[in-house]
C-alpha cells in the first residue's frame, strides 16, 4: 500500500525563471531555494525544481508515490514488470528514493521517509 504521490519534481534549466513561474503559480514562497534545489510545500504536496534535472535523466516530471518500505515496494514492481532506472539512494535526513519505469517506459518514483 502506499501513501500516495506526495512529491513531484520537475526538471528546469534556468532555476530563478523556474521559481518565478512557480512562485506565481502556487501562491507562496518556497520553503528551500538553494542552486541545486527549490521546494515548495502546498496543499499536502511538495513541488520540487531540479536545476540540470535533464543532465541527471529527468526528461518531464517524476510523480513519487510514498511508501513505507521502499525495499519492498521496489522489489514488488521490477516483480510484477517495471524496470528499475536508478537505485535506492539516501538523498539527506534519511529520505530514500528511487525510480523504475512502467512497460512503456514513463518514469515513476518511490519515497520513504525514515
Amino acid at each position: 500500500m502506499t501513501e500516495g504521490i506526495k512529491t513531484v519534481l520537475h526538471p528546469v534549466t534556468d532555476v530563478d525563471k523556474a521559481k518565478e513561474v512557480y512562485t506565481a503559480l502556487l501562491g507562496i514562497e518556497p520553503q528551500n531555494a538553494a542552486a541545486y534545489y527549490v521546494g515548495y510545500d502546498v496543499a499536502g504536496q511538495h513541488i520540487g525544481l531540479v536545476p540540470g534535472g535533464a543532465s541527471q535523466g529527468m526528461t518531464g516530471p517524476v510523480a513519487y508515490w510514498h511508501v513505507p518500505d521502499i525495499e519492498a515496494k521496489l522489489a514488488e514492481v521490477t516483480a510484477a514488470g517495471a524496470t528499475l532506472k536508478d537505485p535506492v539512494r539516501d538523498v539527506g535526513g534519511g529520505r530514500l528514493v528511487a525510480t523504475f519505469t512502467d512497460p512503456d517506459g514513463n518514469v515513476l518514483g518511490i519515497l520513504q521517509d525514515s
